[in-house]
């Protein structure tokens, strides 16, 4: 069954991949971002960039394009978001308000706009990206944790709201994704112990299809490769 598709942060690593995996199936798929234009394109798929998913407009006309264009919503990835390391000593206490807008503002406005079209859907479902490391925050974490927190408890919450419904609503939790970004910001580290985009991209693969009708309100932690 193809299914229509829209991945946010789609212009970003991980977005890129899930983008390009469900492409790969056949799916109509619509990347949305902060970002102008992707950094290279997807046969097929629908960008749609410069859009602040925290602005009600920009947000509902971005969905308005997809709907138009690919005759509804199926499916809804949630990976747009951000990312700051900072105690809370030598910090911005703006960080905090940035952190929750970024990761749970800009998941809470699309998911609440596109709420009418996934629950016409025969099929419908929401993933979000949470983080395992909101789990416990080590140091230096706790902006960036308490907003993927956020993001965590969103899941759970609507998951219940839309029981009844052919929606479901479930999180997956990566460790540290393997990204050149976190490559260069971690520069001893070990990346084989880190999850790849691809990797992630499988399970949300399969929390996208019917054969998980039965998984709704999960957390799913996502930390070793295939």
């Amino acid at each position: 069954m193809t299914q229509s598709v829209i991945v946010t942060g789609g212009f970003g690593i991980l977005g890129q991949a899930v983008a390009k995996a469900f492409a790969s199936r056949g799916d109509k798929v619509a990347r949305v971002d902060f970002s102008s234009a992707p950094p290279s394109p997807l046969a097929g798929a629908l960008d749609i960039g410069g859009v602040d998913l925290t602005d009600p407009d920009q947000t509902g006309a971005a969905l308005d394009r997809v709907t138009g264009t690919h005759g509804g919503i199926d499916v809804l990835v949630n990976i747009a978001g951000g990312f700051a390391w900072e105690t809370l000593a030598d910090g911005e206490i703006d960080t905090w308000a940035r952190m929750q807008s970024m990761n749970l503002m800009s998941a809470a406005t699309i998911t609440k706009h596109a709420l009418d079209s996934l629950c016409q859907s025969s099929c419908g479902r929401i993933v979000n990206i949470g983080a395992g490391a909101a789990i416990k925050a080590g140091m230096g974490m706790g902006a960036y944790a308490a907003s993927k927190s956020g993001v965590h408890r969103l899941t759970e919450a609507l998951a219940e709201e839309l029981a009844g419904t052919s929606v479901t609503v479930n999180a997956v939790l990566p460790s540290i994704i393997d990204t050149p970004t976190n490559r260069k910001d971690m520069p001893d580290a070990d990346p084989s112990d880190w999850v790849t985009p691809e990797s992630i991209a499988d399970v949300i693969l399969f929390l996208a299809s019917a054969q998980s009708g039965a998984v709704t309100g999960a957390l799913i932690p996502v930390t070793r490769n295939c």
